[in-house]
């Protein structure tokens, strides 16, 4: 068989929304991409929602659904921060991502107005931290693991429910703080312990700058098969985000640390040379992150993001597609103009390689590539439509493996002895 291996060029928050500073386009159907309109020229398109159209996706759920894995299987985005960052983690704690904040009294409540700075409140923000680690509330022991900048992993242990709201307003600088909640009745005894582990929190911090200790992304492992058992692929997750690389760790990627800088062409083309590399050591899946474009989202500037894909665009003139199928696509939307973090818009999906026909698309952009023979994809389609370009589907009806959910071609597969084994 002619198996191909697969490579996926992740360009975080690549779509966008029309601006009329870009004459009612994206930012990158105004950009000038002339290797990603080469791409699509000899390849399949379609756009692609990870979640479904409307739906605006964290980065860690859209990852989690382009992978294949099912909500069912989502640990938290917790557990992937403490795995990024060399953690082990067990079934038996309840991990959320704390923060240490500032917090103002008000009428209506406790007002969060900023956050530590990271080298600047750095040694004060740790110290703060270390001195909420270990508080036991109704029978729960709340441990701090610090990070960064007031940030840290809490670990509960002593048969916490994870399913609990978070107190942290995301990405709101001024914002209450919320109270927690249980989502079903068997978690109200960890909420009504994590409000009163917050009440503490702010009694041991009284009259310090940073009088608080918010909580979200809230979860625990959960038993999932691994990707090679999914779909029959092993390799690399290359990405400079820690939740990433610990999504990657998770369902059994090699995770891969690759910075960013201030040149993100520099930084895509190493990224490149290592897809080279790792497909040269036998990689059947190489996937590469880069956040670059979701960050020119995040100034709420159109005409930065529009740069930011043309330079972009400029390093991904070399790509494998003589021996790999080669897939360029977003997690999400991170619109330059509007006051949201994400948006359910489409975005734009691109494969090429080996026996992939060409259709009529000739751009990479949301409507051109809206045209493409791949139509509207979701998150869960991605990996099927790569494994049968690859020639690596698995034949529905067959059923070689036992592993849940599995769509790929098996790698692993458990032969009849000629004599059975003693026991």
């Amino acid at each position: 068989m002619n198996l191909q291996p697969i490579v996926v060029i992740l360009l975080d928050g690549v779509a966008d929304r029309a601006h009329e500073s870009l004459g009612g386009r994206t930012g990158v159907e105004a950009a000038r991409t002339p290797n990603l309109d080469r791409l699509c020229a000899a390849g399949s398109c379609g756009v692609i929602y990870a979640i479904g159209p409307g739906r605006a996706p964290s980065s860690e759920v859209a990852h989690w659904s382009l992978l294949g894995y099912r909500p069912d299987e989502f640990p938290g985005r917790a557990v992937f921060e403490a795995l990024g960052r060399g953690q082990e983690v067990s079934a038996e704690h309840v991990f959320a991502y704390a923060a240490l904040r500032p917090a103002e009294r008000r009428n209506d409540g406790w007002w969060l107005t900023g956050r530590p700075h990271p080298t600047d409140d750095a040694a004060e923000a740790e110290r703060l931290v270390r001195s909420c680690d270990g508080i036991e509330v109704d029978g729960l022991t709340f441990a701090l693991e610090h990070l960064w900048r007031g940030e840290a992993i809490l670990r509960i242990a002593g048969g916490a429910d994870e399913r609990v709201t978070d107190t942290d307003a995301f990405f709101r600088a001024r914002h209450p703080i919320l109270r927690p909640q249980a989502l079903v009745p068997e978690a109200d005894r960890t909420a009504h312990a994590a409000e009163e582990w917050t009440r503490e929190v702010m009694r041991r911090l009284e009259g310090e700058r940073f009088n608080v200790i918010t909580l979200k992304w809230w979860g625990r492992p959960r038993a999932a098969p691994t990707f090679e058992q999914r779909h029959g692929l092993h390799g690399t997750f290359a990405a400079e985000s820690a939740f990433l690389r610990g999504l990657a760790r998770a369902v059994g990627l090699e995770a891969l640390e690759a910075v960013e800088t201030e040149d993100p062409a520099g930084d895509l083309r190493r990224r490149l040379t290592l897809v080279r590399e790792r497909l040269d050591a036998g990689d059947t899946f190489v996937f590469v992150h880069q956040k670059s474009a979701d960050a020119a989202g995040h100034t709420k500037d159109p005409l930065r993001k529009q740069a930011m894909l043309e330079t972009m665009d400029s390093a991904l003139g070399a790509l494998p597609t003589d021996r790999a199928i080669v897939c360029v696509t977003g997690d999400h939307a991170t619109p330059a103009s509007p006051e949201v973090i994400h948006s359910g818009d489409p975005v734009p999906f691109v494969m090429a390689g080996p026996g992939v026909r060409a259709d009529r698309v000739h751009e990479f952009g949301e409507s051109a590539c809206a045209g493409g023979i791949l139509g509207q994809l979701r998150g869960p389609d991605m990996l099927p439509v790569l494994l049968n370009a690859a020639d690596r589907p698995l034949f529905l009806g067959s059923r070689p493996t036992p592993f849940d959910g599995a769509d790929g071609y098996p790698s692993l597969l458990e032969p009849l002895l000629y004599d059975p084994p003693l026991f």
